[in-house]
């Protein structure tokens, strides 16, 4: 398949929230199905920066390093090779408006412009590998009249991925599917090596849920999560769309 998009994603925030699977059923596109790890529904807030951004392989002045804020779940599909295990996302907020629009066009994934900013600490000066050392991250939109976000500390270095872990679910997720206005479902496919993951030691999580994702998840997102962790990310393609229902 065509690559629509290259990047790097880097620093991603991740809180994971056991979530009711009745709540999800409606956003669930068609052709796919609720994915599971051992017996939990999940849904996670996902911050990270986009950096070193082409579309087509053309870097769009302005457009190629910012942030994005997302709300997704998780989901699979029978393909010929197997289990397909992608991404399903309720909104996604970025900081450009014509990000957004390319989105709502090309996928018609719900993303939403609104203005952003961040801050990474990285911890410690006797390390010069950031990987080896804790990091402050923090990302922060401008909604309703005031600043919100997620931040967090972790704690110790990085550390691989470990099989089957709860992790390793959330991240090994390497399609992407969004139900279109005409009923169907656009599948694409995200390419990354496995990353490595920080532990959190403290975290905080400020946003008029109800007001930006839906009344139906204020309760749930108002829960402590139960995973939170830092992926170091890594260069990413993503490829181009295709029909599947």
């Amino acid at each position: 398949m065509t690559i629509f998009l290259t990047a790097e994603w880097r620093y991603l925030l991740m809180l994971n929230y056991d979530i009711d699977p009745d709540l999800l059923r409606p956003f669930v596109p068609q052709g796919t199905e609720l994915d599971q790890w051992n017996g939990r529904t999940y849904a996670s807030i996902v911050g990270f920066l986009f950096q070193k951004t082409r579309l087509l392989g053309v870097p769009i002045p302005g457009h190629t390093d910012f942030e994005e804020v997302n709300l997704r779940f998780y989901v699979r599909r029978r393909g010929p090779e197997g289990w397909r295990r992608g991404v399903v996302f309720i909104k996604e907020l970025v900081p450009r408006w014509a990000i957004a629009t390319v989105a709502r066009v090309v996928y018609n994934e719900n993303y939403q412009a609104l203005p952003m900013r961040h801050r990474l600490e990285i911890g410690s000066a006797e390390s010069d590998d950031a990987l080896d050392t804790a990091v402050h991250l923090a990302y922060e939109w401008r909604f309703q009249g005031r600043w919100q976000g997620i931040q967090a500390t972790t704690t110790g270095p990085s550390a691989a991925i470990a099989d089957g872990s709860e992790a390793e679910f959330i991240t090994e997720h390497y399609w992407g599917y969004a139900a279109q206005r005409n009923g169907g479902t656009v599948e694409y496919q995200v390419e990354h090596p496995r990353w490595r993951v920080w532990q959190v030691s403290d975290y905080h999580f400020d946003c008029d849920v109800a007001e930006l994702y839906g009344p139906q998840f204020a309760d749930p997102l108002s829960q402590t999560p139960t995973s939170a962790f830092v992926a170091d990310g890594s260069a990413v393609i993503v490829r181009k769309g295709q029909p599947i229902a």
